[in-house]
């Protein structure tokens, strides 16, 4: 990007660092710019006041520091439009990871599906909310109880309404990996519902794990 945010590369999640998201298996594909700092806030480095923006509840609407959400929109789908190969991309159904608020719920936030529809790649794109979440789930308790793939599965629903075609490749886009967690249970609600079909994952960033006691991190929709 052209701020120095992030590189300029999309990095894939390799043997070294996949402990670190202990629910991905070998054969998930993922894809991150930067590394957020567990625990780190704003403090923490360029990435973690990225994230932090992006991630700016709607209660903060109206706020002078709103329009600190609406920049990192903006850039992130800068990023995206850079690194991604728009030959590979319009093949394939750009998917944002459903919310942890549904869409009757005040505190629903759109921004992922802000930011695929702002990314530019010189060919029609094929962007679809086919997954829907049926409820509004609470952020991570500071136990450091968080939901798993199965618990995720359950409340992830495929959008019927958008169903057809039927998918060949599907690229889901969320702004942080942090368990893995939503990329698995996505993952096997989507090849649950269209049998055969890839998916990849494409992330803002991934959460890095400096020491086992900073395993936890309390960013909402972190998953």
């Amino acid at each position: 990007m052209s701020n120095g945010i992030f590189p300029r590369r999309l990095t894939k999640i390799d043997d070294l660092i996949r402990s670190d998201h202990f629910y991905l298996a070998e054969d998930d594909d993922c894809y991150f710019f930067g590394e957020y700092t567990a625990r780190g806030g704003y403090s923490a480095g360029p990435t973690n006041q990225f994230i932090h923006n992006f991630k700016k509840g709607m209660d903060r609407r109206g706020r002078p520091e709103w329009r600190y959400k609406e920049r990192s929109i903006s850039e992130a789908a800068r990023a995206f439009s850079q690194a991604l190969n728009a030959q590979f991309v319009a093949g394939a159904t750009l998917v944002p990871m459903p919310p942890s608020k549904s869409k009757n719920d005040p505190r629903y936030d759109d921004r992922l599906l802000r930011m695929l529809n702002g990314i530019e790649l010189g060919c029609r794109l094929d962007i679809r909310e086919l997954l829907i979440q049926e409820g509004s789930r609470e952020k991570a308790a500071h136990d450091g109880i968080r939901p798993g793939p199965d618990e995720l599965a359950r409340i992830y629903k495929i959008n019927e309404s958008v169903a057809d075609p039927p998918p060949k490749v599907i690229l889901i886009f969320d702004d942080l990996l942090v368990t893995g967690a939503s990329f698995v249970a996505a993952k096997s609600v989507l090849q649950a519902r269209f049998a055969g079909v890839s998916v990849e994952g494409f992330f803002l960033a991934r959460r890095a794990l400096p020491d086992p006691n900073d395993f936890y991190d309390f960013v909402d929709d972190d998953l």
